[in-house]
């Protein structure tokens, strides 16, 4: 489904791009008029779609390769008010090597957590490869001043963040003001960038479950996407209604018709909720099937999870062994 054709083609730049945005997001009435032309959403058809595609049977060695690529894919997080700093060099010294009894298990893409711990992760995972998410912006609520949001993400960059996961102001997105959630976006990616011109990655999390209508989800995913957006998350994980099939499908169209418009490509993480191997490849034939195999990477897609680890770890066993192992196969995070 096609968006309007209201941009060209301008590559890869970002502050070019934007600027032939500029007719776009002039305004906050410019930007309203924009996103409520939008093609709505077919709710039953979009659920019949995410329905279909989870009932593909991957099996043996497409299976394998579906775990392994899911482990590579994995955001391990802790964000909890009783975090540790031992409790975190735990999950790193996990993520690197997720299973002690096979070397050949693969790592996971990034360590979450907040920012006061970016640089015990940081330390932890020294050469590693595996990258520092934090999340920032007043997590998970979103319910604080720009000064106290700018200052949450400068922390975490300082300290050594790869990433940054931020979330929007649902407040105003439900009133409708959607250029200040716009400004919002745009100012934390700035406060993203560092003394040497380098930036870290920034994930927007829409907390989809509180968005209410499918055509919110859509509207949200191109506001974040012309603001910066590096990546469009679903949720915090801290809420009733987290990631679901529907929303991530909707979130990789908005996505595929982005880079369709615009030239730019951007990555999905959906989280929350996703706790089994059986879940994870059904996200994994999703992207596949809507944006094709070269999203088929950490670098573009994304999974917030922790205890998914686990049982995709259990799984990998029982393909190797012929058998289940017990609960205390695997470290309970």
């Amino acid at each position: 489904m096609a968006p309007p054709a209201v941009v060209p083609a301008h590559g890869n730049d970002a502050a070019e791009r934007l600027a032939s945005m500029a007719d776009v997001t002039a305004s906050d009435g410019a930007l309203r008029r924009f996103l409520h032309g939008l093609p709505g959403v077919d709710a039953v058809g979009l659920e019949a779609r995410a329905a279909a595609l989870g009932t593909r049977s991957i099996k043996t060695t497409a299976k394998a390769y579906a775990i392994d690529l899911a482990i590579s894919m994995i955001d391990l997080t802790t964000l909890e008010g009783a975090d540790t700093p031992g409790k975190v060099r735990a999950l790193c010294a996990k993520g690197v090597n997720p299973d002690p009894t096979d070397r050949g298990a693969p790592k996971v893409a990034a360590i979450c957590v907040y920012p006061d711990m970016v640089g015990t992760a940081k330390a932890a995972l020294g050469d590693s490869g595996i990258h520092v998410a934090s999340v920032a912006t007043a997590f998970p609520s979103g319910r604080a001043g720009m000064p106290v949001k700018l200052a949450d993400t400068t922390e975490a960059v300082a300290a050594g963040a790869d990433e940054i996961d931020m979330v929007i102001d649902r407040g105003a997105f439900l009133s409708g003001r959607y250029l200040s959630v716009f400004e919002e976006i745009q100012q934390v990616k700035a406060a993203c960038r560092r003394a040497d011109g380098s930036a870290a990655h920034l994930k927007v999390i829409f907390e989809t479950g509180e968005l209410s209508t499918y055509d919110n989800v859509r509207r949200a995913s191109w506001l974040a996407m012309l603001a910066g957006a590096d990546f469009i998350k679903t949720s915090t994980g801290k809420v009733a209604v987290n990631a679901t099939p529907p929303v991530t499908l909707l979130m990789l169209e908005a996505v595929r018709d982005f880079r369709d418009a615009v030239g730019v490509r951007v990555g999905v993480k959906p989280a929350g909720g996703i706790r089994t191997t059986k879940d994870a490849i059904k996200y994994l034939v999703m992207v596949n099937e809507t944006l094709g195999e070269e999203w088929l990477t950490g670098e573009w897609f994304r999974f917030g999870a922790s205890s998914l680890l686990n049982d995709l770890l259990m799984q990998r066993q029982k393909l190797s062994t012929g058998r289940y192992s017990g609960p205390d196969y695997v470290t309970v995070d």
